[in-house]
């Protein structure tokens, strides 16, 4: 399928952010079709808040609710749905699973599938947050809250990739947030679960802030989708083509070195692809 000239950028290999300067994230960010939409979502719900304005406070207020559900409603999608295990449990969710979160912790650092799917972060974000708004603001409320939800939007996911940049913030909140954050990846994934804002992992327990605050994590690659996960629900490891990127991409039948005997059952055995 031919992609327009903007987005050759991420048919290349330099779309590993390893590999990327500030500067070629900051272009292939803001030509990135889910961004681009965001940013046109937000101006045209701000045009109709304007529009449609009856009362700041109302308005203000709701903009300020979502500035509180944004990052709690990420929290309780990211604890207890994209870091469950039932998704990748049937056939009708493996690939969505895989998609949204397995792909991103089995290589953090590419950029493909370090954003979130359109299709699926702008229903969930406007189902929620534009409701509120209405509730607190009526239409105009509506509006910009959900102008202000795709403001954050942009800010959480700018966050998320510099978090995985080969780059040292200067900010000393990004700093913060990017060591928090990559010790989700690298260390143990049952925890910190917050991009930009980690107040619900305080408040539910779920934050540490030191690796030795907790022991390293065997699954923080495959998310619990282990070989033995594997053989049981194969749908993942089917689309995976059966390898898997944790640091050394292998079969998920091999050990550490590489070594073990593939069984007859794995999908490259049977010549599925």
């Amino acid at each position: 399928m031919a992609v327009s000239q903007p987005f050759l950028f991420l048919k290349h290999r330099k779309h590993n952010l390893d590999r990327m300067t500030l500067g070629d994230l900051v272009y292939s960010f803001f030509t990135y079709y889910a961004v681009v939409a965001y940013i046109a979502v937000g101006i045209v719900s701000f045009v109709y808040a304007v529009k449609w304005f009856e009362n700041p406070g109302r308005m203000l207020l709701a903009m300020l609710a979502a500035s509180v559900v944004f990052p709690f409603g990420w929290y309780l999608v990211h604890k207890n749905i994209l870091h469950s295990r039932f998704l990748y449990k049937t056939p009708f969710t493996a690939a969505t699973w895989k998609r949204i979160h397995f792909d991103h912790h089995q290589d953090p650092n590419d950029l493909r599938v370090l954003f979130g799917a359109l299709a699926n972060v702008l229903p969930t974000v406007g189902g929620v947050i534009a409701p509120i708004g209405y509730l607190i603001g009526g239409r105009s409320g509506a509006a910009a809250a959900l102008g202000w939800a795709m403001v954050i939007t942009c800010f959480y996911e700018f966050c998320h990739c510099i978090q995985h940049l080969n780059y040292t913030p200067k900010l000393g909140f990004l700093k913060e947030i990017k060591r928090l954050h990559l010790s989700h990846h690298y260390h143990n994934e049952q925890g910190n679960y917050g991009i930009t804002n980690y107040f619900w992992d305080r408040l539910f327990g779920t934050f540490y802030s030191k690796a030795g605050e907790k022991p390293k994590s065997p699954t923080v690659f495959n998310l619990g989708y282990t070989a033995e996960e594997a053989k049981r629900y194969p749908w993942v490891d089917k689309l995976s083509n059966g390898t898997r990127g944790d640091d050394h991409p292998r079969r998920f039948w091999q050990g550490k070195e590489g070594q073990g005997t593939q069984p007859e059952d794995a999908p490259a055995a049977r010549g599925e692809p």
